[in-house]
């Protein structure tokens, strides 16, 4: 079992930077895949960035280059820092907790912090 809590979102104007940070408990942490998704209203929740265990990264598209996820297995905690923002990047962000082993599939999913970019 995996318990999920994210902080650092808010209000912050176009061109400005925020840090997303995830808090997870429960269970061993270094295992997990953890990822970090956002949902804006009527659309369909979509992945900003993810990093494995062993560190390899993948990030959509349309952050690439501003968006940076890291994570600190010591203090079992992800991080998203959010450069160079959008409007556009306005959304709910959710981080996600994943494991994949022989198949089985278990998958953790926070309550969400709101991301608000306008001027």
């Amino acid at each position: 079992q995996v318990q999920l809590v994210e902080s650092g979102g808010g209000l912050v104007q176009p061109g400005g930077s925020l840090r997303l940070s995830c808090v997870a408990s429960g269970s061993i942490f270094s295992i997990y895949t953890m990822g970090w998704y956002r949902q804006a209203p009527g659309k369909q929740r979509e992945l900003v960035a993810a990093i494995t265990s062993d560190d390899n990264t993948n990030y959509s598209d349309s952050v690439k280059g501003r968006f940076t996820i890291s994570r600190d297995n010591a203090k079992n905690t992800v991080y998203l820092q959010m450069n160079s923002l959008k409007p556009e990047d306005t959304a709910v962000y959710y981080c996600n907790a994943r494991r994949v082993r022989a198949g089985k599939i278990y998958n953790y999913w926070g309550q969400g912090t709101q991301v608000t970019v306008s001027s």
